[in-house]
């Protein structure tokens, strides 16, 4: 999968993924590969994306939208605290 972290100024991260744990509105959830196509608003919250073995990065991010299709995650963020 591949994954986008977008805010208004930067591209935070782009590249490929086993799993992302996002936290949306009606609480957290993980996006996992070949998810259904899904368009969630997004609280103020960690992101946690994990890559190959136990590789795990994770952002703050200000709320924002995830979108979910074909294997690629977006989510735009409003901001993000370093």
């Amino acid at each position: 999968m591949t994954l986008e972290i977008l805010t208004p100024d930067q591209t935070v991260f782009e590249g490929e993924v086993n799993s992302v744990t996002v936290p949306g509105t009606q609480g957290s959830f993980e996006v996992l590969n070949n998810h259904a196509p899904i368009i969630s608003t997004l609280e103020d919250g960690k992101v946690i994306i994990r890559t190959g073995g136990k590789s795990e990065e994770s952002y703050f991010i200000k709320g924002g939208v995830v979108e979910v299709l074909n294997n690629k995650i977006t989510v735009l963020a409003e901001g993000i605290v370093k």
